[in-house]
């Protein structure tokens, strides 16, 4: 009985601002008529040859998103999500790599020995992948991505942002969305162990954010094949709006901003060399903290300006190999008048799949969504078609041979 009360009260939550507009504004009104009836197709922004090669290998794209009938709403989808979704066991190695300013990162692997598709480890696949903003290897989502990519015989890496795997800091640095240089410490390594194996970029949340930032940066010699992104958020100024609704506020941004603070707590020591920690720890929303921390850290005049060199949406032109990005139009994080339709529909390698529904990392499918759902199906099927057909995706995304730094 609780628990269904506890899902009334979050339906009712989540209708709220769309009932208060009812009288107010018919045209809220229609999308909010609109979005009770049933599931459309999902949208798939691209070239037609990158959709050709989607609706063949990835036939997922071509499914109605059904969300979880009791579980529709972007808030409601995000937040039983994060209480409810499955942890698939998974073994890590450990490794910890220097960085240049004396630093360490904390590499997760999950090296697959037992690949039957690939028992050469020289040549086995490697999917690295970047959590969101708190994020680690032990969030859910990452969990169900290597389930995934190793029932398909690939190995895996988890890149833990520093100060969140576990490990100390050993430089008052941590890290941001705009900050590309541990990524590609981080590849350089993979690429130096397994040079004969293609690597494939998974981000999600902040983590698809820093991608999409690198492959921008690095272009042809990004060292991957591909990448795949998550619930990005498109337009960091944007974000930080929406996520300042005092709905949204009270949800998801408090909490995050509290994991943050706690993140400053564990590491005060060394961080208060460059920061003032007990000015830091007051802050109560992302921006707050990203004003008072991140910016400073990273040499932003303000985080206006961090902020502005964060998003990724107007440098989806600058990247060279194929990329797919899932987002949802009710996501709190990311809203959907952020996203880059016009840039994207221009350009050959990159497909932007928007589905009307699924929240935050979400995506919940069936009466009890606990396992795997359309994201994590989504994923295992683009993962492996990129590794299985990349002739064949390099020719529908138009990218020479080269380009891929294979």
């Amino acid at each position: 009985a609780l628990f269904c009360l506890l899902k009334f009260l979050l339906f009712m939550l989540d209708m709220l601002p769309r009932l208060s507009l009812y009288f107010k504004n018919p045209c809220a009104f229609r999308h909010f008529i609109l979005s009770l009836l049933p599931p459309q197709m999902p949208a798939l922004v691209c070239s037609e040859a990158f959709s050709t090669f989607l609706h063949k290998h990835c036939p997922v794209v071509a499914e109605r998103f059904s969300p979880t009938p009791w579980c529709w709403g972007g808030r409601l989808q995000t937040l039983v999500c994060a209480l409810i979704k499955s942890r698939p066991p998974v073994a890590y190695r450990n490794e910890l790599i220097r960085t240049v300013d004396g630093g360490q990162i904390s590499l997760d692997w999950v090296d697959n020995q037992a690949s039957h598709g690939y028992p050469e480890s020289s040549t086995r696949p490697t999917v690295l992948i970047l959590p969101g903003l708190t994020g680690n290897s032990q969030q859910p989502y990452v969990l169900h991505a290597i389930n995934q990519a190793t029932r398909h015989g690939y190995r895996c890496v988890v890149f833990n942002n520093r100060g969140l795997g576990g490990e100390e800091l050993l430089t008052p640095v941590t890290y941001c969305a705009a900050n590309t240089s541990d990524l590609e410490r981080v590849v350089t390594h993979v690429k130096g162990l397994y040079p004969h194996a293609p690597v494939l970029g998974a981000g999600v949340s902040l983590g698809g954010m820093v991608l999409l930032n690198y492959l921008a940066r690095k272009r042809s010699e990004s060292g991957m094949v591909a990448g795949i992104t998550i619930s990005v958020p498109w337009d960091a100024q944007k974000s930080s709006d929406s996520m300042e609704e005092p709905l949204n506020w009270l949800l998801f941004n408090k909490y995050l901003t509290s994991g943050l603070c706690r993140a400053v707590t564990r590491h005060r020591k060394i961080l208060e060399k460059v920061v003032d920690v007990d000015y830091v720890l007051k802050a109560r929303t992302i921006r707050e903290f990203d004003e008072r921390f991140t910016s400073l850290l990273f040499g932003y005049k303000s985080c206006t300006d961090y902020y502005r060199d964060a998003s990724p949406d107007k440098k989806l032109p600058r990247t060279a190999v194929p990329i797919l990005c899932l987002n949802a139009a009710d996501d709190p994080f990311s809203p959907q008048t952020a996203f880059p339709v016009n840039i994207v529909q221009n350009l050959p390698n990159v497909a932007l799949l928007l589905t009307a529904h699924g929240g935050h990392i979400a995506f919940l499918q069936g009466l009890f969504p606990r396992g795997e759902s359309y994201m994590e199906r989504l994923f295992g099927q683009f993962v492996q078609a990129v590794f299985e057909y990349p002739k064949d995706i390099e020719k529908a995304c138009s990218i020479k041979e080269e380009q891929t730094g294979e």
